[in-house]
This record gives C-alpha cells, sequence and structure tokens, in this order.
C-alpha cells in the first residue's frame, strides 16, 4: 500500500511533482522550444524572414538587434537549449522526485527560473532600446514566465526537504543525490 504522506511535502495541501503539476509545464517548455528553434533558423540565416502579423519589421529589428547578438550564438539559440532543459529535467523522475531526487528538481527549478527574468528584460528591451515589438518573442516570454510558479514550487519542496535532512544530521550530500539510505532517515 501506497504511504501519501511521502508524496505529499509536510505542511503542504498537495504534491508539487505530480504529473497533472509537471504535464503543463512539459509542454510549455516544448511549445517554447520550437518558437526559439524557429527563431534561431532566421538568426542563422537558414530561412530569409520569420512570421510576424502584428508589428511589421518588428520582429526582424530585434532579432538582428546588437542585443541578440551579443554572444557567440544567437540568444534564440539559448532560448531554445534553456526550453529543452525545462522539458528534460520536468520529465525525468517520479512524483516523489522532490524528495527522491532533490538535484533534478533543483536543475528543472534553477533552469526554469533565469530562463523566466531573461525574458522579462528581453521584453523590456524591445520598446525600450529598439522602438519595436516581436510577436514571437513576446509568446516565448509569456510561456517562461508561466512556467515559473509551478517548477518554483517544487523546487520550493525540495529545499524545504534539504533543510529536514540537514536538521536531522543525514548527510545533505548524499540526501541530494537521492541515496536511499539518506532519505529513509528523514522521514
Amino acid at each position: 500500500m501506497v504511504n501519501k504522506s511521502q508524496y505529499i511535502p509536510p505542511g503542504w495541501d498537495y504534491n508539487p511533482a505530480t504529473w497533472s503539476q509537471r504535464i503543463p509545464i512539459v509542454i510549455l517548455a516544448f511549445v517554447g522550444f520550437l518558437i526559439a528553434g524557429y527563431l534561431t533558423l532566421y538568426q542563422l540565416d537558414i530561412i530569409d524572414t520569420v512570421w510576424e502579423p502584428f508589428f511589421g519589421d518588428g520582429s526582424i529589428t530585434i532579432l538582428n538587434s546588437k542585443v541578440s547578438n551579443v554572444l557567440p550564438v544567437p540568444d534564440a539559440a539559448l532560448g531554445a537549449f534553456g526550453y529543452l532543459v525545462d522539458a528534460v529535467t520536468g520529465i525525468v523522475g517520479g512524483t516523489n522526485r522532490w524528495r527522491k531526487m532533490p538535484w533534478i528538481v533543483i536543475v528543472f527549478g534553477l533552469a526554469v527560473g533565469p530562463l523566466g527574468f531573461v525574458s522579462v528584460m528581453l521584453v523590456v528591451f524591445q520598446p525600450v532600446l529598439f522602438s519595436a515589438w516581436c510577436s514571437l518573442c513576446l509568446a516565448s516570454a509569456i510561456i517562461s514566465i508561466a512556467m515559473i510558479g509551478p517548477a518554483m514550487d517544487e523546487m520550493l519542496a525540495s529545499l524545504q526537504y534539504m533543510r529536514r535532512v540537514k536538521r536531522s544530521n543525514a548527510s545533505t550530500w548524499k540526501a541530494f543525490w537521492g541515496v536511499k539510505s539518506e532519505i529513509e532517515k528523514v522521514n
């Protein structure tokens, strides 16, 4: 028989690692990956134009800007990679991963959180620095922001678990990597 208390973090009313919590994030990450991948194709000159339904040449202005090309790789390629990491780390592990695999949950949260912050920053740059807007860039930013809350819930549950591990004098290092003997000490 399954002990449900193992799946719901102490003090929580729900399990932030359920599939119903994670699948929407993974789907959003996959859509974000497709958008960023498409924008990368334009930035790498593989396609000649980019779809822009609302802002005329806004997307071309933004995607060819100095900010978008400040690094040796296009910013959209970094976004695509970030979304791919989000999707993969969102899929790995079961519904008890906040406790059994804190490392993957923390990687997941660290991948989702900064991507959302960078997306907001890039959206602010569009009108402020370039007097232009990019529809697909805005869609990507909305996706990034929508992923933050659910991902941070699960990361918080893992961080709270790690704090309980530390207080119990079990090995935080072993618990972080999911060593079963350490997990059992903190029930």
